[in-house]
């Protein structure tokens, strides 16, 4: 990381009336992908001396790699990390089960240092941590296979049309139409309850015994989208395709209705070219990108910090 940044973090650490080195504070990086959250939070633990916990919905399965970005064996060497291949795709993974994994490898922290760092880009996962999460109803796993495999079939026209036509409560004030993810959750419970998401949704906040502290890392979109552009162009170059081939017979799993899987997919299925499904992964990858910033820009309580685009 560029010194300047760092200075720019312990100076706004410092006027922060939330940051008291000698209370639990939990640092929060956002921002969107390929910003440079992972290398700026390896540094910042480094720092505290410190532990990561990462808020990436897709690292944490210690089959995917490539395709998600997964720190290096070196990244993960220079700090311990929290939820960095920890599940399987064959697990059940949500903000739920984010929410109690991150807020007891926070309290595994805290037993021997007064500060933590998490970092990532599932807004949902953090917002879990910060301020708790809605509970709801247990889904048949028929019905979430069911849901994944017409949507795979069918795409997200057909998706967002489900939505709107069977929780129109929630089609109308959802800024989350082009994601999928959330749009599959919505229709699994109106048609497992009968009921709109909406109504198991309080938003009443839980306290928690820890400081929060958010900052969010940007740069110019012209100079992200070339990042996410070459990153792409790695990913295929270290081996994404014969990664995803090895998924293959779990195409359908929900851990794999991601952008960088199910492009190659289509590609193995004999849909798309592998040129055109390396474009796909750009084009969806940057749309990710903007789709992450509008959910950060939301929040009020974020500190924003422009990255120097050479560092």
């Amino acid at each position: 990381m560029d010194k300047t940044n760092i200075n720019k973090v312990l100076a706004l650490l410092s006027a922060s009336s939330d940051f008291n080195p000698q209370q639990p504070t939990v640092i929060i990086i956002v921002g969107p992908t390929a910003v440079g959250k992972t290398a700026f939070a390896i540094e910042l633990a480094n720092h505290f001396n410190t532990s990561i916990i990462s808020a990436d919905s897709r690292q944490c399965y210690k089959e995917l790699s490539i395709g998600v970005a997964k720190p290096t064996a070196m990244e993960l060497a220079a700090a311990k990390h929290y939820f960095i291949g920890s599940h399987s795709i064959h697990e059940e993974v949500n903000a739920g089960v984010f929410e109690k994994y991150a807020l007891d490898a926070a309290a595994q922290i805290f037993k021997t240092n007064s500060t933590a760092v998490m970092v990532g880009g599932t807004g949902l996962y953090i917002k879990s941590f910060c301020e708790g999460i809605d509970a709801m109803p247990a889904i048949s796993p028929d019905l979430r296979d069911r849901i994944t495999q017409d949507y795979e079939k069918n795409g997200l026209g057909w998706l967002q049309q489900q939505v709107a036509a069977k929780d129109p409560k929630y089609w109308e004030s959802t800024h989350e139409k082009n994601n999928p993810q959330r749009l599959m959750r919505a229709l699994e419970i109106v048609l497992s309850t009968g009921v709109s998401i909406t109504s198991f949704q309080t938003d009443q906040k839980v306290a928690r015994p820890f400081n929060i502290i958010k900052i969010g890392l940007s740069m110019p979109r012209e100079i992200l989208n070339e990042r996410i552009n070459s990153r792409v162009d790695a990913m295929m170059q270290e081996g994404l395709l014969e990664e995803v081939t090895g998924l293959l017979p779990h195409a359908n799993s929900n851990a794999l209705q991601t952008v960088g899987y199910k492009e190659i997919f289509a590609q193995l299925r004999g849909e798309i070219s592998l040129e055109q499904a390396a474009m796909q992964i750009k084009q969806n990858t940057r749309q990710y990108a903007k789709r992450q910033m509008t959910w950060f820009k939301k929040d009020t309580e974020v500190n924003w910090l422009e990255l120097n685009p050479k560092s």
